[in-house]
């Protein structure tokens, strides 16, 4: 496995759950990182818990959902790190119910958020990354992204998206020596999925966010001759 010390990593969602996992298990492993959230105050407290690694630091307040305010956010993590070699786009919502129980707003948002923020990142980042025949892009879609149920019309949707998106741009920059790989973890312990009512029993048996973040670092320190195109994550016994 190689080593990724010295590297930039910019990870969306950064303030918590599995982009504040992902931020400190790459601390660990030496690479310098930008951290992209809506929340500043928990891009701060993240900050401050990745001081005890002494990797460089650059956190900036953006909505994915929005191209102008995603560039300028990268701008400034650019001005701080230089180039960045990973790109984790972690940012993501959810929201749940019967196809005409979410209003076209919900359904919007949730659109824009999951797919045209990885999009939007993605669109930023990237051709530096051209340019350099370098990098590294991990999506995080969902179990979700593979099979729909009766409620999740809207986030399935965005993360079947994502998937998609996933495997055709890995095709298309392959070529450029970038690798490309998608996430499809079930339900993670994360705000998200309290807040949403999705874990039932007890917490500590649900998949946890250090858990995809080892995945993930894992899949980051393979040779750069070989990439996991797409894993599932899955909890033994939630």
């Amino acid at each position: 496995m190689i080593s990724l010390s010295g590297k930039n990593a910019l990870i969306t969602g950064a303030g918590r759950g599995i982009g504040r996992s992902t931020a400190i298990s790459l601390a660990k492993e030496g690479v310098n990182l930008g951290l992209i959230g809506l929340n500043m105050a928990n891009l701060e407290k993240v900050t401050a818990e990745l001081e005890a690694y002494n990797v460089k630091i650059s956190a900036a307040s953006a909505d994915v959902a929005d191209l102008t305010s995603v560039q300028h956010a990268v701008e400034h993590i650019k001005s701080d790190l230089g180039s960045i070699d990973i790109l984790i786009n972690n940012a993501g919502i959810a929201k749940f119910g019967g196809f005409l129980d979410l209003t076209p707003e919900e359904w919007e948002k949730i659109i824009r958020v999951n797919l045209m923020g990885v999009y939007n990142v993605t669109r930023i980042v990237l051709p530096d990354m051209i340019e350099r025949k370098s990098g590294d892009i991990v999506n995080i879609s969902s179990t979700a992204g593979q099979k729909g149920a009766p409620v999740t019309s809207a986030y399935s949707a965005s993360k079947f998206a994502v998937l998609g998106l996933t495997e055709s741009l890995m095709m298309e920059v392959r070529k450029h020596n970038i690798r490309i790989t998608a996430f499809t973890p079930s339900t993670v312990a994360t705000d998200l999925a309290f807040e949403s009512n999705l874990i039932s029993g007890n917490p500590e048996n649900a998949m946890q966010p250090e858990d995809i973040a080892e995945m993930i670092v894992a899949g980051l320190k393979l040779h750069p001759r070989v990439f996991v195109k797409t894993a599932g994550l899955w909890a033994t016994n939630p």
